[in-house]
């Protein structure tokens, strides 16, 4: 999972602080995300997949399609 989640940021050429600044995090908690040594929050995984625009479960590594899910609306 913390291999993906680093990868989608490089993807985007963004740096751990400027990731930690739209998560409203420290940079070092971000790195901490990163190189797992601390679990990654399920609110931060939220924001993570909108951002990135893939499914929860492709960050988690259930999956190897990035598509996120559709919503269904009641």
């Amino acid at each position: 999972m913390y291999q993906k989640v680093r990868n989608l940021r490089e993807d985007k050429d963004l740096t751990q602080q400027q990731m930690a600044e739209l998560l409203n995090i420290t940079q070092a908690t971000y790195s901490r995300y990163e190189s797992g040594d601390l679990d990654i929050p399920s609110a931060v995984l939220i924001k993570l997949s909108k951002f990135h625009n893939v499914s929860i479960d492709y960050l988690l590594g259930q999956t190897d399609n990035p598509k996120p899910y559709e919503s269904k609306r009641i």
